[in-house]
Parts: structure tokens; C-alpha cells; sequence
């Protein structure tokens, strides 16, 4: 079954129509590209009211990343832009004029929270910065993301996702082999930073009920990747080890990756004794020999492992595998398109499908929200479903204006 939402009225107050959690929340998103928009679009799905302010004329540098484009061929749509900013409104202003400060004022005295990504310094340059930004409204609480942290040797340099994967020492552990280094297939960098952001924003929010005083929340997307390095992270801090990328393999577990089998290929997951020796049983292979006893010997002897279990699957095609390992109580999946992802029911089941109605394309079909919210003994859900789809640029400018009693200048 798919999912289906509704989209609010292109013309109506959004708050009108805003449900979730954070509902009545005012949110004024001066971000652009991915980490930023995704910081507040996470917000705005939990019902915050995101006001969108982008440069005129061109608007967030995403509206230009392409193709693909979808949409007539005199109003492209970017599919990119499209990813980062559903339950949101958008208004343009031009923060170098008067009018443009002005507005841009009115909304910062109205709002909650303020999320940003420009480089260091640039914000101070137009007026607004942290502390100005305070003296205007103290409770405000302020999410400022950048490459490489706001202080620091360096960090006045641009922050792009794949120099930072880089830079971060993601690519070094991901890719076929140690001289094989590859950026993952999505800006990580630029997801994980924004997610911070939104997790330290909360805790800011929440510590304002407190006190009454909003602060400024600072990430970058070094701190992001950093912050994910995980067991990869203490194997160089306290064993002194530099983890190499080893492909499709757990550097600390065995057998746990992927594995050719006669007609395409299933991924295992062997995370415990109790699970390998039912594998073992399973597929004719000795639990007990030595030199496969422990997880830690199996590690130590993986290539021999896996040949021998790359031998057993050569006999199996890919759905009886599968089958197979599914009775044994043993986890493993395949590797889907994304194609085949977005027509997966247990993917429709949880929402992740989401339809809404855009100004230009019309009904259109976007990954969904990836929180779901339930009352007390799961007895009903409080999810937000009133989805809308990401804004034209300047969709609600005359709206938001309106709200605030401001009108363009010349008007």
C-alpha cells in the first residue's frame, strides 16, 4: 500500500495547515545547497514552519543542479533542490538592500530558530550576526554550519562534500581496496552535518524552556564525518592501527559482507557465535575447526573464509539463497536499485513515499520523512501527514509580507 498525504493549499498560511511536534515553531532557513536546507527540512517535517529566504532571481544555488530537470523547458525543475526542501515556504530577498534587511528583521523578531551556512563572516558583513541577531531576539537560537569549523587554522576554506570526505578520511576507508579510495554515493558530509545541526537545535530549544535565552548551535561537515568515524575512529586512536578500505567486508567481523552466488549476489550478516555456527550447519562448513572458532580467528583468516563460503553459494541463485538463509533464522538481503526501493512495500509501509502537489509539476512523488510519531501505548499515530511539496522560488513571498504588515519597496 502507498502512503498517501495531502498537500495544503498553495495559497494558505502554512501553520494553518502544521502538524507534528514542533508545530508553531517559526523556523528562517538563510541556508543554501544541502546541509543547511536539510537541517530545516527535518525541522518542517516535524511541523515547524520553515520561511525559506533566497537570493532573487536565481535562488538557492541547488535550483541550478542538473540535470536531471523535470518540468517544462521554459521552467525546469531541479530534482536536487526538489530533495532538500518539501514543507517549506519561499520568499527572496536581496540581503545587500533595505527592503531585504528590513523583512529580513520582521522575521527574525517573529522567529524561533535561525538556520545558516554561509562562510565565516559573511553574515556579520550584512548585519547579522550571532550577536546582532541576539540583541534583535534573545530567545532566538541560531544553527551555523560550516566546512571546517568556524575557528581554527583553516577554517576560512569552502566546505564541498566530496573535499571533506577526503579531507575527513571517509574515502580512505571506503572503495575496493586501500588504493581504490571512493566518496559514498550521497553528500554524507553534507546529510550528516545538517542532522547535527537538527539534533543540536532540539537541545538548544529545549534548554530555552529553561532559561528563556536562545544560543547559536555550531557544526561543520569536518565535525560531521569525524563524528562518524565510529570503531574505525578508536582503532587509530587506541590500538594505533590506520584502517584501510577493504570493499565489501566488515574489517571487524566474519563472514559479514557481500558474496557472489550463482546468479547475482546476497549480503550476510554473522554478528555472533550463536549465528555462525547455524550458518556453519547450514552450508556443510566445521564451526568448531580453529582457524574459524572465534570471531577474531575468522577475521584474521577471512580470505580463506570467504572463498570457501563463495564456493558453497556458487551453487545457489540468489532468491533460494536467500530463502534459505531467511528459514535458518540468518540475516541477509540483497542489494536493490533505488528504482526497486521506492516500490518496495515495506518502504511504502512506513511512509517513506510521500505525494505532493507542486506549482509547476503538479503530483509528484518524493522520499517520505524518516520519523514516525505514536501516543501513549502505541495507540495511535501523530505523525504528520500534511506534506507540501518544495517551493517555487518566491512562492509565498507575498503572503509572508503580508503576515508580517511589510511591503515590497515601491508598493
Amino acid at each position: 500500500m502507498t502512503t498517501q498525504t495531502t498537500s495544503a493549499p498553495l495559497t494558505a498560511p502554512l501553520t494553518e495547515t502544521r502538524q507534528g511536534p514542533l508545530a508553531g515553531y517559526v523556523v528562517v532557513d538563510l541556508s543554501r545547497a544541502l546541509a543547511g536546507p536539510h537541517a530545516s527540512m527535518m525541522l518542517a517535517d516535524l511541523g515547524a514552519r520553515v520561511i525559506k529566504v533566497e537570493t532573487p532571481g536565481t535562488g538557492d544555488d541547488t535550483r541550478g543542479w542538473g540535470p536531471p530537470f523535470v518540468g517544462p523547458a521554459d521552467d525546469p525543475q531541479s530534482t536536487y533542490f526538489l530533495s532538500c526542501n518539501r514543507n517549506k515556504e519561499s520568499i527572496a530577498l536581496d540581503l545587500k538592500s533595505d527592503d531585504g534587511r528590513s523583512v529580513l528583521t520582521e522575521l527574525l523578531l517573529r522567529a524561533d530558530v535561525v538556520v545558516e551556512n554561509f562562510r565565516p563572516g559573511v553574515l556579520d558583513r550584512l548585519g547579522f550576526s550571532p550577536e546582532a541577531m541576539h540583541a534583535l531576539n534573545p530567545s532566538l537560537v541560531i544553527l551555523s554550519i560550516t566546512g571546517f569549523g568556524h575557528d581554527g587554522p583553516e577554517s576560512s576554506r569552502s566546505g564541498y562534500d566530496q573535499i571533506v570526505q577526503g579531507e575527513a578520511g571517509l574515502m580512505s576507508l571506503t572503495g575496493s581496496a586501500p588504493d581504490d579510495p571512493q566518496r559514498v554515493g550521497v553528500p554524507i558530509a553534507d546529510l550528516l552535518s545538517g542532522m547535527y545541526g537538527a539534533f543540536g537545535l532540539l537541545a538548544a530549544l529545549l534548554e530555552r524552556e529553561r532559561t528563556g535565552v536562545g544560543q547559536v548551535v555550531r557544526t561543520s561537515l569536518l565535525a560531521s564525518l569525524v563524528g562518524v568515524h565510529a570503531f574505525q575512529g578508536t582503532r587509530a586512536t587506541v590500538a594505533g592501527e590506520v584502517p584501510e578500505a577493504q570493499g565489501n567486508h566488515h574489517p571487524s567481523i566474519a563472514p559479514y559482507g557481500l558474496f557472489a552466488c550463482r546468479k547475482g549476489s546476497v549480503q550476510i550478516s554473522i554478528g555472533s557465535e550463536k549465528l555462525w555456527a547455524t550458518f556453519a550447519r547450514e552450508f556443510g562448513l566445521d564451526p568448531d575447526r580453529p582457524e574459524y572458532a572465534s570471531n577474531a580467528q575468522r577475521v584474521r583468516n577471512r580470505d580463506d573464509l570467504k572463498r570457501e563460503i563463495t564456493d558453497v553459494f556458487a551453487h545457489f541463485d540468489a532468491a533460494d539463497l536467500l530463502a534459505k538463509l531467511d528459514t535458518a533464522g540468518l540475516p541477509a538481503g540483497k542489494v536493490r536499485s533505488l528504482d526497486e526501493v521506492y516500490k518496495w512495500d515495506q518502504v511504502l509501509s512506513q511512509g517513506l513515499l510521500i505525494e505532493v502537489d507542486h506549482d509547476v509539476l503538479g503530483p509528484i512523488n518524493l522520499p517520505g520523512p524518516p520519523l514516525r510519531f505514536f501516543g501513549p501505548a502505541d495507540e495511535f499515530e501523530t505523525t504528520n501527514t500534511q506534506h507540501t511539496a518544495p517551493p517555487v522560488l518566491n512562492q509565498h513571498g507575498d503572503h509572508i509580507r503580508a503576515w508580517l504588515g511589510n511591503s515590497p519597496e515601491g508598493v
